[in-house]
């Protein structure tokens, strides 16, 4: 029988830099744009992202983030009848 650990995947990383990790060709096409866009993120600090030695990469959890914290709610309004 196995244990399940009850620490989390990576300790003393903060929750948005933990699970999949997606490269920037991956994050760009996620957000159906170009390359230039994710990389644009990164170098404004905009967005969360990991150094994996040379590589950058930027976690799942950090763009799902990004695209709800763009989310615009619709305004509805009543219209007056004419009288």
């Amino acid at each position: 029988m196995s244990r399940k650990s009850t620490q989390s995947p990576a300790p003393g990383l903060p929750e948005l830099a933990q699970g999949r990790l997606l490269t920037v060709e991956q994050a760009a096409e996620r957000l159906n744009t170009s390359v230039r866009f994710p990389r644009r993120l990164i170098a404004e600090r905009r967005i969360t992202f990991v150094h994996v030695g040379r590589n950058v990469r930027i976690p799942e959890a950090a763009l799902e983030a990004f695209i709800a914290s763009g989310l615009v709610e619709p305004i509805t309004t009543r219209r007056r009848r004419a009288v």
